[in-house]
């Protein structure tokens, strides 16, 4: 079942799952489109589901797994409750912090269940990140721009924050001027996310975009993710996590997680 259903990325996601052989929808929940036929508001005639207005209404279907692509103010309770009713977890939403993170791999792992958390659910995405952990072997000052729409309400974005947290077990950047030592307005360097500085654009005409820029000296290396103004992008990944999740145990992070990148 999927929470957020009716969303951008949700709605696209029903819709792929409506297309797959090996995969059915049990579930929906959306707030907005409660008591509403599911295809009829995502266009696809082969989802003949009414739409929940409660994650606790949908998951008395017993799903097998629990797709979470709502709201990071709701997302945290969405996702215990799934686990409490014995389904394994996708997580799509952005903006859990750590805390949640913990407290979901606490559960997740008292009820023998995994989670897989994935700040982008974007082959491109996934291979950026992949490889920026390769060049933060070799290249030891770095930074990461996050860029967004102007509507997006968390900061830094999921896939920010996971690049981020790769980053840091590779380990902290070489800095030649500590951030604490800056000059003028801290801020403007940045948020620091485990070593790694953060800095988050929010403007018209982007969708999601993420960067991380490498510097030595004479020479500079930029790693960068870019969407389009579809959400078909995250469909591939998003199947592959549906199809993968129910062999883990715990909570995982990335969606390479499930891949094989050698």
């Amino acid at each position: 079942m999927v929470a957020g259903a009716t969303g951008w990325a949700g709605s696209a996601l029903t819709r792929g799952i409506a297309g797959a052989d090996d995969l059915e929808l049990v579930g929906a929940v959306s707030r907005s489109h409660a008591g509403k036929r599911l295809g009829d508001v995502v266009g696809s005639a082969g989802l003949d589901i009414e739409i929940s207005g409660s994650t606790t209404d949908a998951l008395a279907t017993k799903p097998d797994v629990f797709v979470e692509y709502t709201h990071p103010s709701v997302a945290l309770g969405n996702v215990l409750a799934a686990l409490e009713a014995g389904a394994h977890v996708v997580v799509g939403t952005s903006g859990l912090g750590d805390d949640d993170f913990e407290a979901i791999g606490r559960l997740a792992n008292d009820k023998g269940l995994g989670v897989l958390a994935c700040g982008n659910f974007s082959i491109t995405a996934v291979l950026m990140m992949k490889f920026s952990e390769m060049a933060a072997r070799w290249v030891r000052s770095w930074e990461v721009i996050d860029y967004a729409s102007a509507g997006k309400v968390d900061a830094p974005s999921g896939t920010a924050r996971e690049l981020a947290g790769r980053l840091e077990e590779v380990g902290r950047p070489e800095l030649v001027v500590p951030i604490g030592d800056t000059q003028g307005e801290i801020a403007a360097r940045g948020a620091d996310f485990g070593g790694t500085q953060v800095h988050s654009v929010r403007l018209p005409s982007f969708v999601i975009s993420i960067e991380s820029l490498f510097g030595q000296e004479d020479e500079r290396l930029s790693i960068r993710h870019d969407s389009g103004n579809s959400a078909t992008p995250y469909v591939a990944g998003g199947l592959l996590a549906v199809r993968h999740v129910g062999e883990l145990v715990g909570l995982h992070r990335g969606l390479d997680t499930v891949m094989d990148l050698g």
